[in-house]
């Protein structure tokens, strides 16, 4: 019999999340029947959707709902074997059972020498959000203008690099100088931080007087109603997420849309993977390609240890990381 860890929601998070809205359980697994596997948990993501999610998707005294890297340790299904590694969406646990459809063994191709926790951001949901969001909803082409926000995040940054990949100049932005040195590190053209000037309108003008093809929007709020201002005529705009409004109890107010829309003859459509997963191994093979060539560089701010997850979770959702946030059990 294997005791397995989990984190459930103890209170539905109001205002930002706090540690005592988790509690950490024990839950004995019952034994293995035939065609079943049983997987520990070896690294675990933690995500801004979690924060909406859970009040949309889950009960107070559900398992956190998340994504991990399993290795399966014991196996009566003969289509997966021992000491194989998958990714699933088994939640805050560090052991599960499966029936195996719900689970995606890692491309055959990924080389040992490549961190297998990348399954769970640059070549996994993270970067196919990036994949998807930037080549079907912006649809850009070489020679676009491209602003991306959050963008040393787990999504933005890769937005940034696969749009350098497309011929596009690439403006973004970040909370702090040291993601600003980043987002130059790996190719961005432009990058400031929005904490520190004086004027978002005018940093925007600065980093590209001629306005934006397109814009990739992670956050909604203010930066939205501000950038939305200065896209080109016939621009696109995906709308990715919206962290700046995650915590709010009472819905912000600003600025409206339309007469920028009209005027300027702007598309705007909001997005979430998983539309496109049947598309799902083609997005995975060119990030790993790109990856594998250099061309997409990653970052991954590790927290060690399986009872670590809330602070790892809450620091992510506070801008602490560079990169994708992971939590290695």
């Amino acid at each position: 019999m294997v005791t397995a860890e989990v984190w459930v929601l103890k209170k539905h998070f109001e205002g930002f999340p706090k540690t005592t809205d988790f509690e950490l359980k024990k839950i004995v697994l019952p034994n293995l029947k035939d065609g079943e596997l049983l997987l520990e948990s070896v690294f675990l993501s933690v995500d801004p959707y979690m924060r909406p999610y859970s009040r949309r998707d889950m009960k107070e005294g559900d398992i956190m709902i998340g994504t991990q890297v399993a290795r399966i340790v014991e196996s009566k299904n003969p289509a997966f074997t021992v000491g194989t590694f998958v990714v699933a969406g088994s939640g805050w646990r560090t052991h599960f059972i499966s029936d195996g459809k719900d689970l995606h063994l890692l491309p055959s191709s990924w080389p040992e020498s490549l961190p297998k926790s990348l399954a769970l951001g640059t070549v996994g949901m993270p970067g196919l959000t990036a994949y998807f969001g930037l080549l079907e909803v912006c649809k850009v082409k070489p020679g676009d203008t491209v602003l991306v926000n959050a963008a040393a995040g787990a999504v933005g940054s890769v937005v940034g690099q696969l749009a350098k990949i497309a011929g596009c100049k690439v403006v973004g932005c970040a909370g702090s100088d040291d993601k600003v040195a980043y987002l130059k590190k790996i190719g961005f053209d432009e990058a400031f931080n929005y904490k520190t000037v004086t004027s978002l309108d005018e940093a925007l003008r600065n980093a590209s007087p001629d306005g934006y093809d397109s814009f990739f929007d992670n956050v909604g709020g203010e930066f939205a109603s501000i950038a939305i201002n200065q896209m080109k005529k016939y621009g696109r705009i995906a709308v990715c997420g919206a962290i700046s409004q995650y915590h709010d109890s009472v819905p912000q107010k600003g600025p409206y849309v339309q007469v920028p829309m009209i005027f300027k003859e702007l598309r705007m459509e909001g997005f979430i993977v998983s539309r496109w997963n049947n598309r799902r191994e083609e997005g995975l093979k060119a990030l790993l390609k790109w990856v594998m060539e250099g061309k997409v560089k990653y970052h991954e701010q590790v927290t060690e240890g399986f009872k670590s997850m809330p602070m790892a979770f809450i620091g992510m959702l506070k801008g602490e990381n560079l990169g994708k946030a992971i939590v290695k059990v």
